[in-house]
């Protein structure tokens, strides 16, 4: 296995956007695992950013689309279009056809809208009229939300939420990160950049997918994820107050999701084996959207992220 690559791209990364190594490294957790992400974060937090930097540093096409109210299903998936010279339809695709989509501000479109697009995330495909049209293998999708200006948005439900691999937050760099973005900014705009690595080739993230998939893991860690999906469904087991606190468990996919990440992140770290600490550093962003906070719990001031941080001390690790 040859991890240096993704390493490689990854540190490139981490010098280009500043003061967002967990959310670049999720990023790549979403590239080797054949995911998508969900970000959420204020405005000018290098969201978009990441991903159009991270499309310059692999071979595959960027395409991003800024959600509104007035957008329609086809303005994503395409459409039939009228050759009157031909006397036939011919489907136009829709920018859901490139590699990488930045889907800005989802929660600003409609339902209809948020369907069309969790659809094709979904099946790999888009249906239109009576025909299929596949998605490229290398297909990623990072959606982004704005947790302010909530008037005139339209919520994702927890089921579509739950098609996303992870959700992410991202939060406001400290001082020295600020002052190294102020520099970085500067040399950018007086033409003295970085070059950009070798681009990574879409056969070597497939062979690398394949690699993931074949790392060793114990049969106690995959015992410890079953565990931690099941305690979500079944808190009182392991802690009272996880019991209350919780209305509704996580699906089966969350299972997935953390075997994937969990695999993918011991792969970034250079490792042929799956950890425990590979488990608890990826559980929080595969677990939180995929809970349900009782009235009660949600009236007192508990979170997702604080639920998960409990469910983690309870279950035992082995």
């Amino acid at each position: 296995m040859n991890h240096e690559p993704l390493q490689q791209l990854e540190r490139w990364l981490d010098s280009q956007i500043i003061g967002q190594q967990d959310l670049i490294h999720k990023l790549l957790i979403a590239l080797l695992a054949d995911g998508h992400l969900l970000v959420e974060g204020a405005p000018g937090l290098a969201k978009t950013r990441a991903i159009k930097q991270m499309a310059d540093g692999i071979e595959g096409s960027f395409h991003r689309i800024q959600f509104t109210p007035d957008l329609l299903p086809g303005d994503i998936t395409g459409t039939d279009i009228f050759r009157p010279q031909q006397g036939t339809f011919e489907f136009q695709e829709g920018p859901i056809f490139n590699n990488l989509i930045l889907a800005d501000e989802i929660n600003r479109a409609p339902a209809k809208v948020q369907s069309a697009l969790l659809e094709a995330m979904a099946e790999r495909q888009v249906s239109i009229g009576s025909r299929t049209y596949p998605l490229p293998p290398l297909f990623l999708v990072m959606a982004t939300q704005n947790p302010i200006e909530q008037e005139g948005t339209y919520p994702l439900p927890e089921a579509q939420l739950d098609r996303f691999l992870m959700q992410v937050n991202v939060s406001y760099p400290d001082a020295a990160a600020e002052m190294a973005i102020l520099r970085l900014v500067r040399d950018e705009a007086s033409g003295d950049v970085l070059d950009t690595p070798a681009e990574l080739s879409q056969a070597a993230i497939i062979e690398a997918r394949k690699a993931v998939l074949g790392l060793h893991m114990a049969p106690a860690v995959e015992e410890y994820i079953v565990q931690l999906v099941m305690a979500t469904r079944e808190p009182g087991a392991y802690d009272g107050e996880l019991s209350s606190w919780l209305e509704y468990g996580a699906s089966p996919r969350a299972t997935i999701a953390l075997d994937r990440c969990a695999r993918a992140s011991a792969f970034l770290h250079g490792r042929d084996y799956v950890s425990p600490d590979d488990v608890q550093l990826v559980a929080p962003d595969c677990l939180k959207h995929r809970l349900i906070i009782s009235f009660e719990a949600e009236a007192a001031g508990v979170t997702r992220d604080a639920a998960v941080a409990r469910l983690l001390e309870q279950v035992p690790v082995g």
